[in-house]
């Protein structure tokens, strides 16, 4: 049972972050979670708050994959994970400016209402500083995991930085996300 310090929602960055990067994924027989991430989905869906994702895809725009086979991926995400309560996707491409695509706020601000939340009480957790600007940009709390890909200014820039996504986990339910 959720209490007043859990934050109202948990949303999650796809690739790099719950599950290992595959580049514009259309085959779910790809789909590896990352390291510790069904066991901090888990810690997240045992305090009872609502848990969500929001991904950029642009494979979408690019022609790259099809929204049916990136929905296909994201299904298979579920299985592995034990579902989420809601999927929120950019199909834009970087240049369509949409109110989105990540770092835009529009992802998340969905995914809030999707959940009946509101969204500064939510947190994001993802790799890339697009992910914390997204969060902030909506109103929200942000928890960046870096990977190899994660610029050192963005790690520099985030409010809270987690050595891993159990970590970053608990600093959400914590309160302590930035």
């Amino acid at each position: 049972m959720p209490t007043s310090s859990d934050p109202s929602a948990v949303l999650f960055d796809r690739d790099s972050t719950l599950v290992v990067d595959v580049p514009y994924n259309g085959d779910p027989d790809l789909v590896r979670p990352m390291p510790g991430a069904v066991e901090a989905v888990a810690a997240v869906r045992a305090a009872g708050v609502p848990i969500g994702v929001v991904s950029n895809q642009s494979g979408i725009a690019r022609g790259l994959v099809t929204r049916d086979q990136v929905d296909a991926v994201n299904a298979r995400v579920d299985e592995l994970f034990g579902g989420f309560d809601t999927w929120q996707i950019c199909p834009h491409g970087p240049d369509d400016g949409c109110a989105c695509r990540k770092p835009a706020p529009g992802l998340v601000l969905r995914a809030a209402e999707a959940l009946g939340v509101d969204p500064v009480g939510a947190v994001v957790i993802g790799d890339i500083g697009a992910d914390v600007g997204a969060a902030q940009a909506a109103g929200a709390r942000a928890v960046l995991v870096p990977t190899p890909i994660t610029r050192a200014e963005e790690v520099a820039a985030a409010p809270v930085v987690a050595p891993d996504l159990l970590a970053a986990v608990r600093v959400a339910l914590a309160g302590g996300a930035g």
